[in-house]
């Protein structure tokens, strides 16, 4: 279950790349824009701004995430629903994308089908977390074993920037794919370690599905050491680098 309060804890780190994305999208009265993966909907509601003629739609599948987006009203229509299965409707000139293709098994084909089914013009925009290499992934993953839920966790499920571009290419599009590497100062105000707190929206929550109410807070704490070491505080802040993969592509 998506928790909204936790997801958003650091919510102007987490917005920062769906801005930088969203700004190489060149298009200019697009039809429909549909937000795949919208969450809690803030940014999805702000697209609204640039695009006010456009049927706005955003679609993500928790229901937690669609109920904090309904609740804001706006100029969009959210629902529940599952990307993989998504097929955009004939008037759809913009998807994006931004932090969800990670949790979709074989979303590269189905990026190559979104492609093929939207019309010509059309812009597909994806961002994608690239950090699973990155000492907070390595060290979920070696105390997710230790405690017997290695199998919840994910070793590399998205591309680098060049993946992402041959596979527009092969479709057919024209591509524009670029990687970032943002440094969070996560203020370390305690008693959590910030990377903690960081993942614990996101990466954790298989862990935690996974896991006892006694067995979760066990490990939390045996992975918060592991993070203070990995990731030491200095002068009240953590640096924490994260890697992001970016595409824009037209079909």
């Amino acid at each position: 279950m998506w928790d909204p309060a936790v997801y958003h804890r650091f919510g102007a780190e987490r917005s920062r790349p769906f801005a930088e994305l969203t700004a190489r999208i060149g298009a200019d009265r697009p039809r429909a824009v549909a937000d795949l993966g919208c969450g809690s909907g803030e940014l999805t509601l702000g697209l609204a701004q640039r695009w006010p003629r456009a049927r706005l739609t955003g679609i993500d599948s928790s229901p937690e995430m669609i109920e904090k987006a309904v609740a804001q009203g706006g100029p969009a229509a959210f629902r529940v629903g599952d990307v993989a299965g998504w097929h955009p409707e004939p008037d759809v000139d913009v998807v994006v994308t931004n932090a969800v293709l990670q949790w979709v098994p074989d979303h590269h084909e189905l990026l190559t089908r979104w492609a093929a089914e939207l019309p010509a013009g059309a812009w597909i925009a994806l961002q994608v977390p690239g950090n699973f290499d990155a000492p907070s992934h390595r060290l979920l993953r070696q105390m997710a074993e230790r405690y017997d839920v290695g199998h919840v966790t994910r070793e590399a499920p998205v591309d680098d920037a060049a993946g992402y571009a041959r596979l527009f290419l092969a479709a057919g599009a024209a591509v524009d794919a670029w990687e970032t590497t943002y440094l969070h100062l996560l203020p370390d105000t305690g008693p959590e370690h910030p990377v903690l707190r960081w993942i614990e929206g996101t990466a954790l929550r298989p862990v935690k599905a996974a896991l006892d109410d006694d067995a979760w807070q066990a490990f939390r704490a045996d992975l918060g050491r592991e993070l203070a070491a990995a990731y030491p505080a200095a002068h009240g802040h953590v640096a924490f680098p994260f890697r992001r993969v970016f595409a824009v592509a037209r079909t």
